[in-house]
């Protein structure tokens, strides 16, 4: 049985200086080139292909002598990655097809274990404790790596969990009553529908046991760290705080911001990260760039150069919580759902926000598609009680002024938003439709 203590510790290499880190991850680096030449399909191809000697990639840097990896790649010739035989695999887990078709992800064991502390490094951001208690409102089943990895994590870190899944307020404050956890983990918009519920009901929520949230799925945070509009009208409302989160399945590792806020810390044992531009380049400090991560420590399905699609800044100086850790900008926005409309490029993240920003708007969906010239045409679909056409000029003028143009906005009934946000077998809502022909 494990040890109480009263907080998890921050590991040692998490604290040094950038000098020893980049050594200590160089290291780690070379075994998992060696792995990869024995035990991958792809990964030993590639290297073979490209006439690559891995004895002769010593640091990260070096790293840009391999070709970058890609989600086509993954879904083409996923067989090809597995390093290990079948009978050793433990857990079979999917990306939740956001951006395209599913990609499965084996683990085995040792995956699993590298999963659990990988959260457990999370909660430890979050200062939590073997005294604490978490409510987790996501789905664990469904193929889902985010819900098994908190609930792997919490039992590895000694805290208490319990798994509600997702949706049904009734359901969520009727377990904070009778358990009393002091977090919550959650996608932050379902908070508000918690606020709604509970102030419909008369629920003290302001007095409830929650004083954290571990927030999953959307971003809370501007490029300056600041609360965006989501974030401010959860805190608003109930004073909670707020941890933000990066990650995916793909790399089966979590970037959490700690109890200061200024952005998602990497955890070096665990990742290698890069950022690269459109040439696959190394962008300069204080560049937004493409996040590419190399996986350290998985057995069963290593990454190598993997380009997540993601555009993030990156920031290297000491965080005032101790660690000199990488640490990740909030989401600037996915490479793929770039949107050029009337000479002007615009990521999703930016039009969420802005909508998020009008308490008038309870459901929000935006549309892209070609027109006939194969231009990108915005449509956005909202539900409001408030529907009127002073609220809908009011959202233009808004778009016109924080953007720079507007997109076509229609009002629709609430069932047909309902049907495009939470489609059947859908782990995540969905926000953004993506209907374009090709993707420049």
């Amino acid at each position: 049985m494990r040890e109480k203590t009263e907080m998890i510790p921050i590991p040692e290499i998490e604290k040094k200086n950038p000098e020893e880190i980049k050594l200590f991850q160089e290291q780690l680096l070379q075994k998992q080139l060696i792995y990869l030449k024995e035990n991958s399909p792809f990964y030993s191809k590639l290297f073979q292909t490209n006439n690559i000697d891995i004895e002769e990639i010593k640091s990260i840097e070096g790293l840009v002598k391999i070709p970058i990896t890609t989600k086509d790649d993954l879904q083409e010739f996923n067989d090809d990655f597995l390093c290990v035989k079948r009978n050793q695999i433990a857990d079979y887990v999917t990306t939740s097809g956001t951006s395209g078709d599913p990609v499965w992800i084996a683990l085995s064991d040792n995956d699993l274990d590298r999963l659990a502390y990988n959260e457990e490094l999370s909660y430890q951001c979050a200062n939590l404790s073997d005294e604490s208690i978490i409510q987790l409102t996501t789905t664990i089943d469904r193929r889902f790596m985010a819900g098994l990895a908190y609930f792997l994590g919490a039992r590895k870190a000694g805290i208490g969990i319990v798994r509600v899944g997702s949706g049904v307020p009734e359901l969520q404050w009727d377990t904070i009553r009778k358990v009393k956890p002091n977090a919550l983990i959650c996608v932050p918009s379902f908070l508000l529908k918690m606020i709604d519920y509970a102030e419909e009901n008369g629920i003290d929520y302001k007095n409830s046991s929650i004083k954290k949230v571990i927030c999953i799925g959307e971003p809370l945070r501007n490029q300056d760290f600041t609360e965006n509009t989501l974030s401010k009208r959860i805190t608003e409302r109930w004073n909670v705080q707020l941890f933000s989160t990066y990650a995916s399945t793909e790399m089966a590792t979590a970037f959490t911001e700690c109890e200061f806020g200024v952005g998602g810390h990497l955890h070096p044992e665990l990742i290698i990260a890069e950022f690269l531009d459109e040439n696959d380049n190394p962008v300069k400090n204080g560049e937004a760039g493409e996040l590419t991560i190399t996986t350290v420590g998985v057995e069963a399905m290593p990454l190598l150069r993997y380009k997540t699609g993601d555009i993030l800044n990156f920031h290297t100086e000491k965080c005032e919580c101790g660690r000199t850790t990488l640490r990740l900008s909030p989401l600037v926005g996915r490479k793929q759902q770039m949107i050029k409309y009337k000479g002007t490029s615009l990521y999703p993240p930016s039009l969420m926000d802005l909508l998020n920003d009008f308490e008038e708007i309870v459901h929000h969906v935006i549309e892209v598609s070609s027109n006939e010239i194969n231009e990108d045409e915005i449509q956005v679909k909202i539900y409001s009680r408030s529907e009127s056409e002073e609220l809908h000029d009011k959202i233009k003028d808004r778009f016109r002024s924080k953007v720079r143009v507007s997109p076509k906005i229609i009002f629709v009934p609430e069932q047909e938003i309902l049907k495009i946000k939470f489609p059947e077998n859908s782990r995540k809502s969905i926000t953004f439709v993506d209907n374009r022909k090709s993707i420049g």
